[in-house]
This record gives structure tokens, sequence and C-alpha cells, in this order.
């Protein structure tokens, strides 16, 4: 629950119709890669993260009313790759009005058992902004990685596996 609110979180697969919000999202949040000048192709980035069982994986945080409130991924590599082996909690992004609700904690939770039906033993991530959520989630820092933003803190976690079902 956020703010007396449900927060569904579902695959991207089943809302395709959120990708121009994500797009925009995602330009606004990461423009030196995203941007016009950058080498990110967000739109292709989402393409390739519809599905619901391989990597890349993308899952959307939505409101009762279906109003997007964030989302997340999980996928083989990201910012900090040569550390971990992966898989990599990545993308993780909550829209400004609904930050400080519980998205991004409900969309770390949900990438975590995504990760656990899997059958992965460990996640990793890299943040600039998260390590709270993280770290109440039971996440350890391990080492640092740099990315278009400066420093940012890795993180793994050890998962309980659930495999396939």
């Amino acid at each position: 629950m956020t703010s007396g609110r449900t927060i569904r979180i579902v695959h991207l697969l089943e809302m395709p119709e959120v990708v121009p919000t994500l797009v925009r999202w995602f330009i606004e949040e990461w423009r030196p890669w995203y941007g016009p000048d950058g080498p990110g192709d967000a739109p292709a980035d989402l393409a390739a993260c519809r599905s619901r069982d391989a990597l890349p994986i993308c899952l959307v945080a939505l409101n009762r009313e279906g109003e997007v409130l964030g989302t997340a991924a999980l996928k083989s590599e990201s910012v900090g790759s040569e550390i971990g082996a992966g898989p990599w909690l990545a993308a993780v992004l909550v829209g400004t009005d609904h930050q400080g609700k519980g998205v991004g904690t409900a969309l770390v939770k949900a990438v975590e058992e995504e990760a656990a039906h899997l059958g992965f033993e460990s996640i990793y991530t890299s943040t600039d902004t998260a390590a709270r959520i993280l770290e109440r989630r039971g996440w350890q820092a391990f080492g640092t990685a740099q990315s278009i933003r400066g420093e940012v803190a890795i993180y793994r976690r050890q998962i309980a596996v659930n495999g396939p079902s």
C-alpha cells in the first residue's frame, strides 16, 4: 500500500500502453544516456524487456486507477556488471509525484521475487539514490563503480530460490 492506494506490479508485457510514459521518464532521468546526444535508445531498451520468463524483464507499478507509478527491470547487465555476474536490478524509476510513498520498495521487492522465481541465488544493483531502500531490504554494499552520473554503490542480495513454477 502507498498513501492509502494499492500498488499493483505487472510485467511491461501486459501494459504496452505505458511505454511512452516510461520513455519520457527515462529521458528526463538519464538524459546523458537517453537524451538526444546520448548513446541509449529508451524505446529499444523497453521493447527488449517485454518478457515474463527470460532476462531482461521489466516490471511496472500501477495504482488502482491504472496510472503508472514507476518501473524496474531485471537484466543480465547494468552499471557495475564488471564487479558481479548478475542478474541486475536496474532502471528503477519512480515518477516524481509518487516518490517517498513505497513504490520503489514495492518494485525492488517484486524484482527480487522475479529473480527467485527464475532460480537466481543472488542479485546485484548499483545506485546513487536508493541505498536506504536496499539496506532496509537486506542488500549488502560491496563496491563502487562509475556511471554517467558519477560514482555509484554496488549492492548484492542473497535471495531465496523458488524456481520456476
